[in-house]
């Protein structure tokens, strides 16, 4: 995992912030250069694809705990759909 974007997660989507849906995570992701979004895409593109990272690994760099992978995974696909497609609303975690 690339430092830069477990650092976006651990300090956009930790327990603190994660669960601060006010609008302003995609925005101002998106007021970051290209490289950097480009890069924060790819990191969320290989967590949702990588078999490995499950609640164990998410709970390490958030202290939110999921129920299981499925949980986890819809969680950051639709955060993934916030971020860089058309979903409206920043997702929350369980809780």
């Amino acid at each position: 995992m690339d430092a830069h974007f477990r650092n976006f997660i651990r300090l956009n989507l930790d327990l603190e912030r994660g669960y601060e849906a006010n609008g302003d995570l995609k925005s101002t992701l998106l007021s970051f250069s290209d490289s950097y979004v480009d890069l924060i895409r790819t990191g969320f593109e290989e967590i949702i694809s990588d078999d490995s990272f499950g609640p164990t690994e998410y709970e390490r760099l958030t202290d939110i705990e999921f129920p299981d992978r499925e949980a986890l995974q819809a969680y950051l696909r639709d955060m993934y759909n916030h971020l860089f497609n058309d979903a409206p609303e920043q997702p929350l975690p369980p809780g």
